[in-house]
């Protein structure tokens, strides 16, 4: 599974988001965490309907979209958004 952060370098938010996701990935060790800078690639962000920064959305293996969350999510949405997916 992956998880994809659209985030940008001047977003707080982001930071907190960040920590959360890398709290995720320590306690599900199956998952990728991708960080999408929305400046740097403009294109997967647009692609992907980002409309805010942070917004996470989690992928099966199929690359198929299963959450998505605008703003910081906590640590027990991300778990229950990747056990959507195990």
């Amino acid at each position: 599974m992956t998880v994809e952060l659209f985030s940008s370098a001047f977003c707080g938010p982001c930071v907190s988001t960040r920590r959360v996701l890398a709290r995720a990935a320590q306690l599900v060790p199956a998952v990728r965490v991708v960080d999408v800078d929305v400046a740097e690639q403009v294109d997967r962000a647009e692609a992907a309907g980002i409309r805010t920064t942070p917004t996470v959305v989690v992928r099966d293996d199929a690359g198929t979209e299963v959450f998505r969350a605008e703003g910081v999510p906590t640590l027990p949405q991300v778990l229950v958004a990747m056990a959507r997916v195990a």
